[in-house]
């Protein structure tokens, strides 16, 4: 990216760069490297206070347009600041399903008064987002959801279940798929609702995951209201709507995360230097293929999103989620065959586990949240190769 900036670009770096280094310290200097898959529990209130400072400072969705709050960055701005973020081992972001998922999908299919009501919040990190997609028999296939909303005199009423709802626990709203056409099946007849998550009908119970830590939830509706007007869409479009969500994730944001592998892998390099494992040579050539990957990942995920700068994006990137996913998930069973049998014995009591063993346990998840590589390698197959559909009895 770095060979390819122009002179904005680079004076856009330097000013990231300098910000991050000028404001991570003082109060904020411990809270470099804290958050992040496995480990969201850790500070929240710190880093909740660390991305409201970046807000005053007007780094929050730096990618919205200036009338929405945002600096109208370019796409290649926005990879830089990513990535400097990343660099700069600021802490793990407590708005992204807001800034990075919601965020964008009201900017392209809402209604000027949704974007006039949500967009404000999220940039000011005063309301945090939560997504209500998967269900205990709607996880990859989500056309399968069950949760129902009707719609009243007094607005929508839901009902139903939702399962691995991250930091739900913390969430203010909840953008939920939900079925609004009774008698529907499949992808037709669901809806996109948003719907606030501190009332009475909302229970949030958390899920104690392999890692000890619980940034999954499961949510329960028992005839949760929202007002009429808070549907994203028609009635009945919100399929569509979600499949946009799910590529907004897949988005520059990214590319900050594959920092973070670059800098797990090279932990796993100096790890197997260490152990000896780097004399071993089938150890080595799948380090240097995690490499390689790595770098094909990027160069993919730049592809993508320069194919897609204007508008939403298309199911060409569930590439990215197949690849990344796979990808982490196989360095974590790299890590641990790096440690040897000093992976299988925790820390510490009860449960204190190593970065490389959490690595291993959360990055187990990596190939089934936000969509399995079951479910990504159907739609690359369908939608962007063309291939016939998948029989379904």
């Amino acid at each position: 990216m770095k060979r390819n900036e122009t002179p904005a670009d680079r004076a856009f770096r330097a000013e990231v760069r300098d910000w991050l280094e000028t404001h991570l310290s003082g109060d904020f200097a411990h809270a470099r490297g804290l958050g992040g898959p496995g480990r969201e529990h850790e500070a929240f209130p710190e880093r909740l206070a660390w991305e409201r400072h970046m807000a005053a400072a007007g780094w929050t969705c730096v990618g919205w347009p200036a009338e929405y709050g945002g600096r109208g960055a370019s796409l290649a701005q926005q990879v830089i600041f990513n990535e400097e973020y990343a660099l700069a081992d600021a802490p793990a972001r407590v708005n992204h399903i807001g800034e990075n998922l919601l965020g964008p999908t009201i900017l392209a299919f809402g209604t000027d008064e949704q974007r006039a009501r949500f967009l404000p919040p999220i940039v000011a990190v005063r309301e945090l987002w939560c997504q209500g997609y998967s269900e205990p028999d709607a996880g990859s296939d989500l056309a399968n959801v069950q949760t129902r909303a009707e719609l009243g005199d007094d607005g929508w009423r839901v009902t139903g279940q939702k399962v691995w709802t991250s930091l739900a626990v913390e969430s203010d709203w909840c953008f939920v798929v939900c079925r609004t056409e009774p008698g529907s099946a499949r992808h037709h007849g669901l809806s996109y609702l948003l719907v606030p998550m501190r009332q009475d009908g909302v229970d949030v119970r958390p899920i104690v995951q392999m890692t000890g830590t619980s940034e999954f939830n499961e949510v329960f509706f028992d005839r949760a209201r929202t007002d009429a007007a808070n549907i994203v869409g028609a009635p009945g479009d919100g399929w569509r709507i979600a499949m946009a969500t799910l590529g907004f994730e897949r988005g520059v944001a990214t590319l900050g995360q594959q920092v973070g592998f670059r800098r797990e892998l090279e932990g796993v390099i100096e790890l197997a230097r260490r152990t000896g494992a780097l004399d071993d040579p089938l150890l080595r050539d799948r380090l240097t293929r995690a490499w390689i990957g790595l770098e094909v990942m990027r160069l993919n995920a730049l592809r993508t999103m320069a194919g897609v700068a204007s508008g939403a994006p298309g199911p060409e990137s569930s590439i990215s989620k197949l690849v990344w996913g796979t990808w982490h998930r196989d360095l974590g069973e790299l890590a641990m065959d790096v440690l040897g049998a000093a992976g299988l014995v925790a820390d510490g009591e009860p449960y204190d586990l190593g970065d490389w063993q959490r690595l291993f346990l959360f990055s187990r998840a990596d190939t089934i949240y936000a969509g399995s590589n079951e479910i990504q390698r159907n739609i690359i197959a369908e939608r962007v190769l063309g291939l016939p559909r998948e029989h379904r009895p």
